[in-house]
């Protein structure tokens, strides 16, 4: 009991916590907004809301309904899932630094799907959506296994290294497999920086569904992701089965993580400083932690992806670039302060 008093006092007041609620929503529906009228052609408000209730097939309704609309889709519940999935990972190993990203997941259904594409050129969306998820389970699997092999020395931080090691791996071996199959792997190398560009209907109707189901049952381990942020001993003294939690997180990780880097490839960062800035924001409730990560990750998502199109303007910048120039700070920050906190 004294854990659980413990957790509520490094929670926010409700009142606090509603108030960043509405906040976060209506940052999401500026970024949506903002998604949708900015671009080669700006589309006013009105135009937008005749495209959506009243279709009368002018260009650019047409453009919103073709381009736009499926974009934002994507674009939304990509961000959603990897802020939700690193939620996840956060609570499930207690690492600060912990991140589809950072632990290779991304890099593993990143070389799965490139894989795929060498030798069976004809496979499916779904197919590579599937094969996705079996290279970033393999990848997650080899980070923990060699991590637990190195004697000595701060768990964090060496999960977090050895991530960063077998991504490097990986995207060598991606990128092998390119150089040497340029003409089966033509368009992939825009879409392994993480790109939302060209996404349609086809693709917002695989990722959909996936998305929704991964983030309800996410939102449902709210309670049980809390307790495993207090440790196993605490879990365990309050009836929650350890191992069995910690398998179903680590499959529903691999599913947000995975269909998301079939469809808009490996985007790196959102998962590490969406969950830090939510907790900052209102506590370590996960009940509260993981839908607010999901909105603040989609809105982030959202804007990122509208900065990356003036970066280079008339040109798009892939979006996994915007990300990481974002992120990439943040994480070497992370780190120092954690081998600052290691030698307090």
């Amino acid at each position: 009991m004294k854990a659980v008093h413990g957790l509520s006092k490094r929670n926010k007041s409700p009142l606090r916590i509603i108030a960043i609620f509405l906040a976060v929503i209506i940052l999401l529906l500026i970024s949506m907004f903002l998604s949708i009228s900015i671009g080669s052609i700006h589309i006013s408000f009105g135009t937008i809301k005749q495209a959506i209730l009243n279709f009368d097939g002018s260009k650019e309704q047409s453009i919103i309904q073709s381009v736009r609309l499926p974009r934002l889709l994507v674009t939304t519940f990509v961000g959603a899932n990897l802020a939700v999935a690193g939620a996840l990972m956060q609570a499930l190993t207690r690492n600060p630094l912990a991140s589809p990203g950072i632990f290779g997941i991304n890099a593993g259904a990143s070389a799965a799907m490139v894989f795929l594409t060498v030798l069976v050129p004809s496979v499916s969306m779904i197919g590579g959506v599937f094969g996705a998820f079996l290279g970033g389970a393999f990848a997650a699997v080899i980070v923990y296994v060699m991590s637990s092999l190195i004697k000595g020395g701060d768990s964090d931080v060496k999960l977090a290294l050895t991530g960063v090691a077998i991504q490097g791996m990986l995207m060598s071996l991606t990128q092998t497999l390119l150089i040497f199959n340029e003409s089966k792997t033509e368009g992939v190398m825009f879409w392994l920086t993480g790109s939302v560009i060209g996404r349609d209907w086809g693709h917002v109707h695989v990722l959909v569904p996936f998305s929704i189901a991964g983030l309800l049952i996410a939102f449902g381990l709210g309670r049980a992701s809390s307790l495993l942020s207090l440790g196993d001993d605490v879990a365990r003294g309050l009836g929650q089965r350890v191992f069995a939690i910690r398998a179903f997180t680590a499959v529903v990780v691999i599913v947000l993580a995975g269909v998301s880097v079939a469809i808009a490839g490996p985007i790196g960062f959102v998962g590490l400083v969406v969950p830090h800035m939510v907790r900052y924001l209102i506590g370590v409730d996960y009940r509260v932690v993981l839908p607010m990560s999901a909105l603040l990750g989609a809105s982030l998502l959202l804007l990122a992806d509208v900065l990356s199109r003036f970066i280079t303007y008339p040109y798009e910048t892939p979006v996994g670039a915007v990300t990481a120039l974002l992120g990439t700070p943040y994480f070497i920050y992370l780190a120092r302060r954690k081998k600052t906190e290691r030698k307090a």
